[in-house]
């Protein structure tokens, strides 16, 4: 009777221990599991065509929709997109005013990613400063952008005397300028940045650059040179909606992700998703997965950077 009890016992025992050794490995593994890459979105689109008129958005194309919140946080599900900075969508100049304040109604709310937001503006404008004084007091708006690549803007327009005082201002208000140029005209934000010392510039989507493009050999000489110009940071972004829809994978992407990094250096860059324009050629999820694949081989330091770390401090967001 004895003998059995004991027996009893011991099996129990060690039933407990093989049970207490299991869960401890399932728990070690628990914290051992690498937490997701925190991302940081520095270019998100958002509109709405019963609120605001997008003059450059045709009638027949996959964009002529909306494309509030919900629809963006559906397409970043799972990706770990911690804070996302509004970028204008080109509104009617009408409505540069009513644009900011929606956005800035929605980065108060606290409900959503967003934190932060570039505006649309138009620095040649005799009203230019008038219309800063308006955000003086925003602490959610961080710059502003005027689109050149249109076709109704000539090559040269960023270096006309009015548009270069009005981007000096913007350094004076501690607002940043994203400029979103031509490809062709990389040499004229160059001498921009030059001329504004003390203005921050963020190029925008690795200076447009077209992925199907054959030979880019002058678009790598002028970003070499852009990274010279310690007042630009670059986002590696937008590039992906010149692929060949359903056609294209990370290593069309890649030569202009990684010459872009080259240029610039792993503390000027940042991700954006360019959503939904993105949508054109990609999901953001796709965007996403073939940008890490591209950089998956450097440093978990470098890539933070890239994904989070350089957009927190240059925006000033909170961690």
């Amino acid at each position: 009777m004895f003998a059995s009890t004991r027996r009893d016992f011991l099996h129990q025992s060690l039933a407990a221990a093989a049970a207490t050794s299991l869960a401890g490995s399932m728990t070690a593994a628990a914290v051992q599991e690498p937490k997701p890459m925190p991302i940081v979105d520095t270019h998100q689109h958002l509109w709405d065509l019963q609120r605001f008129k997008l003059p450059w958005i045709q009638k027949d194309s996959p964009l002529a929709r909306n494309f509030v919140m919900q629809d963006y946080l559906t397409a970043v599900n799972g990706l770990s997109v911690v804070k996302t900075v509004y970028m204008e969508v080109d509104v009617d100049p009408a409505q540069q005013v009513a644009e900011a304040n929606y956005v800035t109604d929605i980065c108060r709310q606290d409900k959503t990613p967003m934190k932060a937001a570039v505006v649309s503006g138009r620095p040649s404008s005799a009203e230019f400063a008038k219309y800063l004084d308006r955000f003086k007091d925003n602490t959610y708006i961080k710059g502003i952008r005027q689109v050149l690549h249109g076709q109704g803007t000539p090559a040269g327009y960023s270096l006309e005397p009015a548009f270069v005082r009005g981007i000096r201002l913007l350094g004076e208000r501690r607002l940043s300028f994203d400029l979103c140029l031509r490809s062709t005209d990389l040499r004229d934000g160059i001498k921009l940045t030059e001329a504004c010392p003390d203005t921050r510039f963020i190029l925008d989507h690795c200076g447009n650059a077209n992925v199907q493009a054959k030979d880019r050999a002058q678009w790598q000489r002028d970003m070499t040179q852009f990274g010279k110009c310690k007042n630009v940071v670059c986002k590696v972004s937008g590039i992906v909606a010149s692929a060949r829809p359903g056609k294209w994978s990370a290593d069309d992407l890649a030569p202009i992700v990684n010459h872009t990094i080259e240029a610039f250096g792993w503390d000027r860059v940042m991700f954006g998703g360019d959503w939904p324009v993105c949508t054109l050629a990609s999901t953001f999820r796709q965007w996403v997965e073939a940008l890490k694949s591209i950089v998956r081989n450097r440093p978990e330091a470098d890539q933070r950077k890239l994904f989070h770390d350089n957009a927190v401090r240059f925006y000033g967001l909170k961690v």
